[in-house]
């Protein structure tokens, strides 16, 4: 198994998974969504609120800003010593919200939360919140913890996480008269003519639409399409609670685990036997 980095960018990352199989890279998938903790709002204390917005509504509104997660400094309620309802520091980050409106409109954002440690805030701060009319206010606690996805969409460390079959494109030139139709129809650009010969540019970008087929005049087109099925193509997009790539390693290191404790359970049964 072998994997390398295609195009990587503050919160998208392209990555090829060579030499594995469907399960895996499925699984690999899987895990990036459900399995990869990250830091969300789960409680919120309001202490005023005479807005429009119900207090269960302003709720939901702030677990879902993403927040920026340290998974060295933090863990899970459930793994801490503290074994409290309330947390700790080791167990949960707080934020405090206080903003009114004067004499005009005002939008509370993301960025008016204000955090206890630095290291957990909001990765956007102008994330809208909430509309204040004159004269109304909002102050409230909130209280972030490490969740999976598993247990709430907001606890998902990527917005999009997909893979495809590695494309394989072949051209028969002794078919192909170089009309360029398939180049033109291409949505793409996945083939261009050279020296009035038609190439292959780029295969990766190939989604096999087929498009290029469909279009073209000959009888025979010169064209085959197909994929590889122990090469994957895999496009990650982090909504900025985590890096892309510590993404993918704290999904590699879950399958790990989850494989040992899989053998651990099937030794444990093979020796009742």
């Amino acid at each position: 198994m072998e994997l390398s980095i295609i195009k990587q960018e503050d919160e998208i990352l392209r990555f090829m998974l060579e030499k594995s199989t469907p399960a895996f890279a499925n699984a690999l998938r899987r895990i990036m969504i459900a399995e990869v903790p990250t830091m969300a709002i789960d409680d919120v204390i309001i202490i005023e609120n005479t807005s429009v917005i119900f207090d269960e509504f302003l709720a939901h509104r702030l677990g879902l800003v993403p927040l920026t997660t340290d998974l060295d400094a933090y863990v899970p309620p459930e793994e801490c010593d503290c074994k409290s309802e309330l947390g700790c520091n080791r167990c949960r980050a707080s934020f405090t919200l206080e903003v009114e409106a004067a004499d005009s409109n005002v939008t509370v954002y993301s960025g008016d939360l204000k955090p206890e440690n630095p290291a957990i805030r909001p990765v956007n701060d102008r994330i809208p919140v909430v509309k204040l009319a004159p004269t109304q206010k909002l102050r409230l606690e909130a209280y972030a913890r490490l969740g999976r996805g598993r247990e709430h969409a907001k606890w998902q460390p990527v917005s999009a996480c997909t893979y495809k079959f590695l494309p394989r494109i072949s051209v028969n030139l002794n078919r192909c008269d170089g009309c360029g139709d398939c180049v033109k129809y291409c949505p793409r650009r996945v083939l261009e003519m050279e020296n009035g010969k038609l190439a292959v540019k780029d295969v990766l970008e190939c989604t096999l639409c087929s498009e290029c087929i469909r279009h073209c005049q000959k009888k025979t087109c010169p064209i085959d399409l197909g994929w590889s099925e122990e090469d994957f193509i895999f496009y990650i997009e982090s909504t900025g609670a985590l890096a892309p790539t510590k993404i993918v390693e704290q999904a590699a290191k879950q399958i790990g685990e989850k494989a040992l404790k899989l053998a651990e359970l099937i030794k444990e049964m093979t020796s009742k036997t």
